[in-house]
């Protein structure tokens, strides 16, 4: 067995005779219920997701306010509307999910006698423990130090949605990466387009504002979507790329060996937005329906 330093996140104890459930103590009596909502009180985090929103705003505020209104073209103006509109909706929508569901955490303190002894390990079976929050950890879990928890198939801490990447949000993160990238793009499409338009025409006619205020407006919303689109579109396609290949940017990070059974691309991407493909994957109010796609399958 490969043994691994101790201030690794990860902890293996060969016996469960080793786990001291003594030092444990027991969780408590109830659980967080489904209605209860996830949140992480980390300051960081939390001003990183407020200042998300803030930007979609601004962007809001000068596609509609600066560009669209203005134009003469009517229909220009309410089918990009319509889209724009539609897209940052499910973009904010799919943050709030991102942030607000519970990643895949294992239960606190779970590691104590009764637990184990219910178990009913084999002898010399292998299983894992969390120093940190005291739990038995399932295989491919990691401890985040920021939610301060053991997570499912952890990918990574992302403080942009104030909450970890994992088993059960993964989709929303994805998702979320996907329509920032869209409206990005959308919104640098439309900049382009009106910048064409007012050096054909008077500025002073080209918008509600003055034109030093409309350039400045412009200028900060095309470097906002550029710097937004680079970066989401290279997270959105790191992410697809890891569901793909079934591994998690922590696994990959640490390089940990592989031993549950390889599935096909497809499959993996079912695992994560659901079973079978439907229009669903595209929307964070569908709850993935895994169905046939097994989320764990391992080789003995």
């Amino acid at each position: 067995m490969k043994s691994f330093p101790a201030n690794r996140s990860r902890d293996i104890e060969r016996q469960a005779g080793y786990l001291q459930p003594e030092h444990c103590v027991p969780p408590p009596p109830r659980g967080p219920s489904a209605d209860d909502m996830w949140f992480i009180r980390d300051g960081c985090g939390i001003v990183c997701g407020v200042i998300t929103w803030l930007l979609v705003f601004y962007a809001e505020f000068v596609v509609v306010f600066v560009m669209l209104l203005p134009a003469k073209n009517v229909l220009y103006s309410i089918f990009n509307g319509a889209v724009f509109n539609a897209l940052a909706f499910l973009a904010l929508a799919s943050h709030f999910k991102a942030m607000c569901t519970d990643p895949g955490a294992v239960p606190k303190g779970n590691a104590t006698k009764e637990f184990i002894e219910s178990l009913q390990l084999r002898p010399g079976q292998v299983v894992y423990k969390c120093p940190k929050c005291c739990s038995i950890k399932p295989d491919r879990a990691h401890h985040c130090s920021v939610c301060k928890r053991c997570i499912k198939k952890m990918d990574h801490h992302c403080p942009w949605v104030n909450n970890c990447v994992g088993e059960t949000n993964q989709k929303y993160f994805v998702l979320f990466t996907m329509y920032i990238a869209l409206i990005s793009l959308h919104a640098l499409i439309m900049v382009a387009f009106h910048f064409v338009f007012c050096f054909e025409e008077d500025w002073a006619k080209c918008g509600n504002f003055s034109p030093p205020t409309t350039v400045i407006l412009l200028v900060f919303l095309c470097f906002e979507g550029l710097l937004f689109l680079i970066f989401t579109s290279v997270m959105f396609g790191t992410q697809v790329h890891s569901i793909c290949n079934d591994e998690t940017g922590i696994e990959q990070l640490k390089k940990e060996e592989k031993r549950w059974v390889k599935k096909s691309k497809w499959m993996n991407m079912k695992v994560v937005f659901g079973h079978p493909f439907s229009i669903a994957w595209l929307n964070p109010f569908a709850t993935p329906d895994h169905g046939k796609a097994n989320l764990y399958q391992y080789v003995v």
